[in-house]
């Protein structure tokens, strides 16, 4: 996956078209659709993001969001702002052939629909995917959601040239607003991956394995059910340290995410990137300053040691890492 090349020309004629038809950007899930849609299903082949004489320098980039309660509305603001986070990535050169993957979170435990997972794409087909999202808004009421259950797919289901070629780490942002499961359950991991573990996995565990190929953070948002729950920041920043990030406004989501790959990249210092949101018109700037102020004195590390050879994820069974 990965091919073509993104159009925001492409992008507004399809707006314009739902928009004279009074279709939905998320049809699927508005139509009443209470299933993983087929091309979201986690289970089945691995998610790959592969270099390509198009894209020779492919960089991975899979943004999760619960959508649960008050979290539901996430999506419908990421596709809305889908050109700025392109042309941030893009036209500013933050990062180099960027692949996205958009990607659904809910409850395990509950839920008709807990894990929905796109493909990596270069192209307009990442705003299909994000149309192809059950915007479920059920969640177990305690302040708990499956996010274990979605890193566990990402250490364990994603193949990444970025990382097995260059040793670089891919990005990986979930969006949520509560705390994950202490541990992933194997049953869970049958019934929705297909994968046969002979025991949970704590989630420490998940959280180490998913931080060796993933440069992970979680995005707490204003508007939030629990925004500003202590008990929540603190719970992820335990896991993620400074990776854990407060939003003051659900808006500026993906000038965030831009920002943080052009920030993890090195090709743009927090100040420049700001600088870059006015120029774009951008009311953002002050979310995204006061929610990255936190990572300008500690950007990832640039080149990790290659990976020994190994084989592809597999789709069943366990792949260790």
């Amino acid at each position: 996956m990965g091919s073509g090349m993104w159009s925001t020309d492409v992008y507004d004629a399809a707006d314009r078209y739902r928009r004279a038809t009074g279709k939905s950007a998320f049809a699927y899930s508005d139509s009443g659709a209470r299933k993983v849609h087929p091309a979201l299903d986690p289970r089945g082949a691995a998610r790959e993001s592969r270099d390509s004489a198009e894209h020779p320098q492919s960089t991975a980039i899979s943004v999760l969001f619960d959508v649960t309660g008050s979290m539901r509305n996430v999506p419908r603001t990421l596709q809305t702002k889908l050109p700025q986070l392109l042309g941030l990535l893009l036209r500013q050169g933050y990062a180099r052939d960027p692949q996205i993957m958009f990607g659904a979170i809910g409850d395990a435990t509950c839920d008709r629909v807990p894990l929905q997972v796109g493909q990596f794409e270069s192209d307009n087909r990442m705003d299909d995917d994000l149309g192809r999202i059950v915007l479920e808004g059920g969640g177990g009421g305690q302040m708990t959601e499956s996010y274990e259950l979605a890193m566990y797919y990402m250490a364990r289901h994603t193949v990444t040239d970025c990382w097995e070629k260059r040793g670089r780490r891919g990005y990986l942002f979930i969006i949520g607003d509560e705390l994950a499961y202490p541990r992933v359950d194997r049953r869970q991991v049958s019934r929705l991956i297909g994968d046969d573990l002979g025991e949970d996995v704590p989630l420490r565990q998940v959280v180490d394995e998913v931080t060796r190929r993933w440069d992970t953070y979680y995005l707490l948002p204003a508007g939030s059910h629990y925004a500003g729950n202590a008990k929540v920041l603190d719970f992820w920043r335990d896991l993620l340290g400074q990776n854990a990030v407060v939003l003051d406004d659900l808006d500026a989501v993906c000038e965030t995410i831009a920002l943080t790959v052009g920030l993890g990249e090195q090709a743009v210092d927090l100040d420049q990137g700001l600088a870059d949101l006015k120029r774009a018109g951008s009311t953002a700037t002050g979310t995204v300053s006061k929610a990255l102020a936190r990572l300008r004195g500690g950007p990832r590390d640039q080149v990790c040691a290659l990976p020994a050879p190994s084989a592809p994820p597999s789709t069943r069974g366990v792949t260790r890492l």
